[in-house]
């Protein structure tokens, strides 16, 4: 019986502490924080884990620079902090990164203004990171020869950070920490809705792979629903002082344009920043910023067109980027908490990303509004304090609930690693060698794969074609990370739809033998499943035809 199938039995058999709905990074951190803490915890999905908007992300952990245009000085020195706490407490996946800001002329600030910001910014941040640096147009044109400065009038480099995987996989590992702790959580679990009995909340659940139902108690129901916070509110008839507005997201994953590997940022033609940023051996471009009048979005033609053009004026490439260069799109929507009474006309290039709790104390609901990946420790520790608060005892109030193993733990597994030779079994077409791969993605349960590899070095082999993924971390993957449907492996465990072309999938032996691995009997119907319900994200979405 696999993972997912022994957590659903368990859901209805038990009275939790909390039921969390929702898995992205806002519900997997509060389940990591409460189960860690002591708290008997439950949580579903009614996707996979990190499904929407914790998928769509920039991949960056950032201060909020852009705040300090609007004054919000309290936001971006939170977000410095935990900043900073992120990259302390997972240092071989959170790291520091440059960015290098070319300003053009005419923009309604000069580079020094900007390069003085950069420097209280680095204050804000108890100079945590490299300093600041100012730069001419010369020596910007020097370090990227591909950034045009016909243009510019000088820039400035700054330090932040982004994770070396993908967003969603970050999600994962706090999913991780939540299993670990005793959490029972599946992904494809659905909230039908809840009520109130007693000093219980049941939640009416749908197992959505076989149309199952059942009931889930808890004392608390916390609502992390991300971008559908409010709909299931409804659902559960919850009065909230805050609500979510929509604003859409996409980027563009094309052929890699830099090695530097840092972040190029610009200002786009509608005044907010736009990146270049670093995937491996590809480039991650965007972002847009639309108003949106709910969460279901996709990419248009028009959105891609904004992106191409507004790189296309910033880079002299030797060919401009076409719709031809383009390998997958990301989109999403940011839920942007505001307060009941601001309306829906608010600007929102001036909206941030602070997440809110909001709490009905009479019937024990918690609903989680806004946020982002930068800030979620605190997230975790205060739905924590809120529980307690609430009533619900936390056995192990000062744990620490987050955070790589031990440093004498990873030596551990590097010692192990060296007397194996593993680097040496690293394929050419790597990016790194296999160990320090190993270990980031997979920490101290990387110690079971140098076992299988040792008994079997074949284990060690990449399995499907332009990727770095190798036998073991599929079987792996089959066993720990509840691999559902194949776009769970594809785009959230792992990177590989973004940064390997549709149709070169589609035509991979090794996914269809990636297939038998996570699917066994199965895995026909599950690859062709998956190329049934997705299309290639690099072609924008048609308009509906018209009835």
């Amino acid at each position: 019986m696999t993972l997912r199938n022994r957590n659903t039995e368990k859901l209805p058999t038990d009275i939790f502490d909390a039921l969390i709905i929702g898995g992205g990074i806002n519900g997997a951190a509060t389940a990591a924080a409460l189960a860690g803490k002591g708290a008997k915890v439950a949580l579903i999905d009614r996707g996979d884990f990190a499904g929407s908007t914790s998928m769509h992300s920039s991949n960056l952990v950032w201060g909020g620079i852009k705040y300090m245009e609007s004054n919000d000085f309290s936001l971006v020195r939170k977000l410095c902090k935990s900043r900073n706490h992120l990259i302390k407490s997972y240092p071989s996946t959170v790291q520091e990164i440059r960015f290098l800001t070319t300003i053009s002329k005419g923009f309604r600030h000069s580079p020094r203004y900007l390069w003085a910001g950069t420097w209280l910014y680095w204050l804000m941040g108890n100079g945590f990171t490299k300093l600041p640096r100012l730069l001419s147009s010369k020596k910007i044109k020097h370090e990227e020869p591909i950034i045009n400065t016909q243009n510019s009038v000088g820039g400035f480099e700054y330090s932040d950070a982004y994770l070396h995987d993908n967003d969603a996989r970050f999600v994962f590992n706090f999913m991780r920490h939540a299993l670990n702790y005793g959490a029972v959580a599946a992904n494809y679990v659905e909230s039908l809705g809840a009520e109130r009995e007693g000093d219980l909340w049941v939640t009416k659940a749908r197992n959505v792979m076989d149309g199952s139902t059942f009931d889930i108690r808890a004392k608390v129901l916390i609502n992390a629903a991300g971008p559908w916070v409010d709909q299931h509110n409804e659902l559960t008839r919850q009065k909230t002082t805050h609500h979510h507005l929509y604003s859409k997201g996409i980027h563009l994953i094309v052929p890699q344009l830099t090695d530097s590997q840092r972040v190029l940022a610009f200002f786009a033609d509608d005044g907010r920043l736009f990146f270049v940023i670093p995937m491996g051996n590809r480039t991650c471009i965007g972002t847009t910023d639309t108003h949106m009048e709910h969460p279901e979005v996709d990419v248009t033609a028009d959105d891609i067109a904004f992106v191409l053009e507004n790189i296309n004026k910033r880079l002299t490439l030797d060919k401009p980027l076409s719709q031809d260069d383009i390998i997958s799109t990301r989109c999403g929507v940011r839920p942007l908490a505001i307060k009941g009474d601001q309306g829906s006309d608010r600007d929102f290039l001036q909206l941030s990303r602070k997440h809110v709790i909001d709490t009905n104390d009479d019937s024990a609901h918690i609903s989680i509004f806004g946020g982002k990946l930068t800030d979620c420790l605190n997230v975790g520790d205060e739905i924590a304090e809120e529980m307690t608060r609430l009533g619900v005892t936390l056995s192990a109030p000062d744990f620490k609930w987050y955070g790589e193993p031990a440093d004498a733990v990873k030596q551990q597994f590097m010692d192990q690693a060296k007397r194996m030779n593993l680097d040496a079994m690293t394929a050419a077409t790597s990016s790194e060698p296999l160990s320090t791969r190993l270990w980031r993605r997979y920490a101290d349960q990387a110690v079971q794969m140098l076992a299988k590899i040792q008994a079997d070095p074949a284990q060690a082999d990449i399995l499907i074609e332009g990727t770095e993924y190798i036998r073991c971390e599929l079987e792996h993957a089959r066993d720990h990370e509840m691999i559902t449907q194949l776009e769970d492996f594809l785009r959230r465990r792992a990177k590989v739809s973004l940064v390997v072309p549709h149709e070169q999938l589609r035509q991979s032996s090794g996914l269809k033998e990636a297939c038998r691995v996570l699917f066994g009997d199965d895995a026909e119907e599950r690859f062709n499943s998956y190329f049934e319900l997705h299309r290639d994200t690099s072609r924008p979405a048609m308009p509906a035809a018209d009835a």
